[in-house]
């Protein structure tokens, strides 16, 4: 039998490591390193949520957790001359990271909408080398069609599974899919790049409107119910797919619109819409 004394000692050792625990900073515990490597970790899915959202934020404010991923970037695109100073790697991906990245992607050949500063999973493996251990990539698949309209495979696997949550035999329908550039004017170039979708009014699978962007936002979308405007456009559910890395720089700014609870409309009205918090498709799958 354990001694008083031995008692006494294990508690104030077990209280010291409570300590200790509970003093650490929040950034030392994330990424944590998959798959047993033994090298410091870049979590994709926590710098593509900076690079989405720390270019608006005031203050030089970083995204919660994604601070180590994000320093880690900002070191690799300082070894490779991108970012000027090692002042610079503080982070928080705001808009001269943002520049940066975009920098290297042109420097790795890509143009365009692939080169605007949002990581895709290849640029990024190819910034890190050897380095540092990808985890949580996120990649937006291959261009597919989704009712008769080209969106890529997370795009259309996020539409399937929030038609699921509809019913089991529910297909929502759209009017416009994605890398759409010019198609149409009114989308304010949000459809020129991945993960957007319009969702068609008249294939809701009976649902009310509300339920149909309550379950589109539950699966990761950054969707938005709109009314008609005669001469502009009909009535549809604009849908944009979070953290997908091939967003239109419009797209992307749409999604801070969301984040921050705002219409993403060009008035920056209120969004009136079923509040089901911030998160993305790789989050819903791991809690289904």
């Amino acid at each position: 039998m354990q001694s008083s004394l031995s008692r006494r000692i294990s508690c104030v050792l077990g209280a010291v490591a409570l300590s200790a625990a509970a003093a650490a900073p929040a950034s030392a515990m994330y990424p944590v390193p998959e798959g047993g490597s033994s090298k410091p970790a870049v979590n994709m899915e926590l710098v593509l949520r900076a690079a989405q959202l720390d270019p608006n934020r005031a203050n030089n404010q970083g995204t919660l957790h994604a601070g180590a991923s994000v320093r880690r970037v900002q070191r690799q695109l300082y070894r490779k001359h991108f970012l000027s100073s090692r002042g610079y790697i503080d982070g928080t991906f705001g808009n001269l990271t943002k520049s940066a990245y975009a920098a290297w992607q042109r420097h790795l050949g890509y143009s365009g909408l692939a080169a605007t500063g949002l990581p895709g999973p290849t640029s990024l493996q190819r910034l890190l080398g050897k380095r540092f251990t990808l985890i949580r990539a996120v990649s937006p698949g291959a261009h597919v069609s989704y009712d008769g309209h080209t969106v890529d495979a997370r795009t259309a696997a996020m539409l399937r599974a929030a038609s699921h949550r509809l019913g089991p035999n529910c297909q929502l329908g759209i009017t416009q899919g994605s890398y759409n550039a010019g198609g149409v004017g009114a989308s304010a170039g949000t459809h020129d790049g991945g993960g957007a979708a319009d969702v068609d009014m008249g294939e809701l699978c009976g649902k009310r409107t509300r339920h149909v962007v309550r379950a589109l936002r539950v699966v990761g979308f950054a969707a938005w119910h709109r009314t008609p405007i005669p001469g502009v456009w009909g009535e549809h559910i604009h849908a944009i797919a979070i953290s997908d890395p091939d967003l239109a720089p419009a797209a992307a700014d749409q999604v801070w619109d969301y984040y921050t609870h705002h219409d993403g409309l060009a008035g920056n009205g209120v969004d009136t819409g079923p509040r089901v918090g911030f998160h993305t498709w790789e989050q819903y799958q791991r809690r289904s």
